[in-house]
């Protein structure tokens, strides 16, 4: 059988190395963040209009069963 060869070969370890590799792991933050912010976006107008297609659905169904006083009394 043949005995292992050692490695010759010097690891990366260099600091420009480790400085490059943080430089592009920023560049990566960036579209994620963007990405997170549209979710973020998407989801605070997702639930308004939820809300106000609620509202509004109750507001048919108590004018379609013939109710004339509809409006929500606001408490002050």
């Amino acid at each position: 059988m043949d005995a292992p060869k050692p490695q010759n070969e010097p690891q990366n370890t260099k600091p420009e190395n480790a400085k490059h590799e943080d430089a592009e792991s920023q560049g990566s933050r960036t579209p994620a963040m963007a990405g997170l912010a549209i979710a973020v976006v998407l989801l605070v107008v997702g639930l308004w209009l939820a809300r106000e297609l609620t509202a509004a659905s109750k507001m048919q169904d108590c004018l379609m069963s013939g109710r004339t006083n509809c409006n929500v009394i606001q408490p002050q």
